[in-house]
């Protein structure tokens, strides 16, 4: 009978749309999955973006806000005017330049720390170097700061932060004594 051969020509036709139709949604579905993916990694690349600059500008607005504070109070600004390099000076001045070396290398320290999770950039980091570099290393109090330091850092740290500042790694001593820390600690009065 000739009307089976329609209807299963029918059938068949029918069934070739459908699968055309079903080829055509899983292709919009493969492009609208890999059209969300690249739309998420968009946004998380922005978002790793945005908190980079918050990180890099939280210790920027960090610092400047600690020059900000020295510069305004006068004393402060003349005690750090000093050459810290004499060793005239008196023991409360030798505790303000381990305080201020202690706070310079925290905030150095969380910045390395940053640069090393890449949440900041070089600059950040180069900038902090820079003020280490001035000399606050080399003062009396300078070495005897970082030793104290020292054993809370990685190896990898100590080995670049010592090439970096002291021009080579520090020699070790006995027991890791810390004499200017002991004189200015031990002072019997």
């Amino acid at each position: 009978d000739h009307r089976d051969l329609h209807l299963s020509i029918r059938r068949q036709r029918q069934m070739c749309i459908r699968d055309s139709i079903l080829g055509i949604v899983q292709i919009i579905n493969g492009l609208a999955v890999i059209a969300s993916v690249a739309y998420l990694a968009l946004e998380v690349s922005q978002t790793s973006k945005i908190v980079r600059a918050q990180f890099g500008h939280g210790l920027t607005s960090r610092l400047y806000e600690r020059y900000f504070l020295s510069a305004k109070d006068k004393e402060f600004s003349a005690f750090l005017s000093k050459d810290w390099s004499e060793d005239s000076m008196e023991d409360y001045e030798y505790w303000r330049i381990t305080l201020w070396i202690n706070t310079i290398l925290v905030n150095f320290f969380d910045s390395y720390d940053q640069h090393r999770q890449k949440l900041i950039d070089d600059t950040h980091l180069k900038m902090r170097v820079t003020l280490l570099k001035t000399g606050l290393m080399k003062t009396k109090m300078g070495e005897p700061t970082w030793r104290i330091w020292r054993e809370a850092r990685d190896p990898e740290f100590v080995e670049w932060f010592e090439k970096e500042f002291f021009g080579g790694p520090l020699a070790v001593t006995d027991n890791e004594t810390n004499i200017e820390w002991e004189q200015l600690n031990m002072k019997n009065r």
